[in-house]
């Protein structure tokens, strides 16, 4: 698994980021287009892709991309 990859694939779930540069220590709450369905999406992404089930908890816990990185990565076995 592969960050670069991961922010990649977060990023697509957001409906305008043209122009913001996405980095491991980006809160991505204060990316433009954050909401609640955002974050759904973000959560199915992860399940599709890594098979990694995350909880609405695990996202409200998390600060950046990268600490949504690190919770995939220790839940994948």
């Amino acid at each position: 698994m592969d960050i670069n990859t991961f922010i990649d694939q977060v990023a697509e779930q957001f409906d305008d980021l043209e122009g913001v540069q996405v980095k491991p220590d980006s809160h991505f709450r204060d990316l433009p287009s954050w909401c609640s369905i955002v974050a759904i999406s973000i959560i199915s992404m992860i399940d599709e892709e890594y098979g990694v089930q995350l909880r609405g908890d695990d996202i409200h816990s998390s600060q950046t991309i990268q600490d949504i990185f690190e919770k995939v990565t220790a839940k994948k076995v």
